[in-house]
């Protein structure tokens, strides 16, 4: 009998995460048996969880909201991307018998770009937000070689600070929401990384953001387009993205990272988008 290995996401709230469907989608893919659960933790408990988690046999984690900086923090090794994020989405347990943290939210985000042929490579991007989603994937962007890349947040000192962090790296600018109509450049490649969209609100964006090909991705995704997409699709983008592929693309990361296989996307995403619309 095949053995079943067991995973889980962990957060809260995270009943609603869809990353046990997307799993068992790609589970099904090579013919694997796994058991793949939402558990929804509270803060206290989340360290012992973890350990007796793994000790129990538990194969991987992934970590969600508000627990990406403390999984950071008690990770034993960290990857390169997980460092710079400050952050950590998937966990293991290494060959050593030590927790290893990655994070596979960018990689995600950059993956889906570049699916739908919108890489940033040579490209005007801007990035909005930065808070953690936006930091998850500042690193990932810079490494795709941007024309020019800058950070737009409602208090522009965190969002120099997030720059500053970079600086090594390349030169990112850096705007506050209220400079942003004054700023002559005008964006290839948007990005929304603020929490906006999951209250239906838009960022305060002048409508002249976009060059005549401008896409507009939002790392928020939703049966219906977002109000950030709407905004978008009225001010005439040649194109507006969800964040449905880019959830789908770091959960395929975490699989590999897991068992070393690296399953298809696209027919999860449209069972996904089917359901969604169903």
């Amino acid at each position: 009998m095949q053995k079943t290995d067991c995973y889980a996401v962990i957060g809260n709230p995270v009943r609603h995460s869809r990353s046990p469907r997307i799993h068992q989608l790609f589970a099904q893919q090579f013919g694997h048996a796994i058991d793949y659960q939402a558990v929804q933790l509270e803060q206290e408990e989340l360290l012992s969880w973890v350990y007796g988690f793994f000790e129990a046999g538990g194969k991987g984690l992934n970590v969600t909201v508000p627990f990406k900086q403390q999984a950071f923090a008690f990770a034993q090794v960290r990857s390169d991307r997980a460092l710079c994020a400050q952050a950590v989405n998937t966990l293991l347990r290494g060959k050593d018998g030590r927790l290893y943290g990655d994070t596979t939210d960018g990689v995600g985000l950059l993956r889906d770009l570049q699916r739908q042929g919108c890489s940033p490579e040579g490209r005007a991007v801007l990035l909005l937000g930065a808070g953690g989603a936006a930091r998850s994937v500042l690193e990932p962007l810079i490494q795709a070689r941007p024309g020019y890349l800058a950070i737009a947040n409602r208090t522009v000192a965190k969002a120099r600070e997030l720059a500053e962090m970079m600086a090594h790296r390349c030169a990112v600018g850096v705007f506050s929401f209220e400079q942003l109509p004054e700023c002559p450049q005008r964006w290839d490649l948007v990005i929304n990384a603020t929490s906006a969209s999951l209250g239906h609100q838009v960022p305060d964006l002048p409508e002249h953001l976009w060059s005549s090909a401008g896409v507009a991705y939002d790392m928020v995704y939703a049966a219906e387009p977002t109000a950030f997409l709407r905004f978008a699709a009225s001010c005439g983008v040649s194109k507006t993205i969800d964040g449905l592929g880019m959830l789908v693309e770091q959960a395929a990361e975490s699989f590999f990272l897991w068992r070393g296989q690296r399953p298809s996307v696209e027919p999860v995403i449209a069972s996904l988008r089917q359901e969604m619309n169903a």
